[in-house]
């Protein structure tokens, strides 16, 4: 008895296509990013002067329009916490320490 090999069809590349986006849109994208930061930074730097002392190198999720904070040792858990409060809104993490960024490039 002969046995078939199953005939498979190996696919390449990437399932979904890439996004095309015009320069306009990626400016639109950029500059909304850039209002939603300015928009959280108030709050980080209003609360940042009394965390850092306490919690140093921890992180803050900022909910700008209730102007709410979650801290936490852990990125994702400060993430979690704002979303379990604010489950629909989007939120911005910063890093408490002098900069508020994790590191540079």
């Amino acid at each position: 008895m002969t046995e078939t090999k199953p005939n498979r069809i190996v696919r390449r590349g990437r399932i979904f296509p890439e996004i095309q986006w015009t320069e306009e849109q990626f400016a639109q994208w950029e500059a909304e990013r850039e209002e939603f930061y300015q928009r959280c930074k108030p709050i980080f730097d209003k609360v940042s002067s009394e965390l850092i002392k306490t919690h140093y190198n921890w992180y803050v999720a900022v909910e700008p329009d209730s102007g709410e904070h979650f801290v936490d040792k852990n990125l994702e858990v400060a993430s979690q916490k704002c979303r379990q409060q604010h489950p629909h809104r989007v939120h911005y993490t910063f890093r408490i320490n002098e900069t508020g960024v994790c590191g540079t490039i």
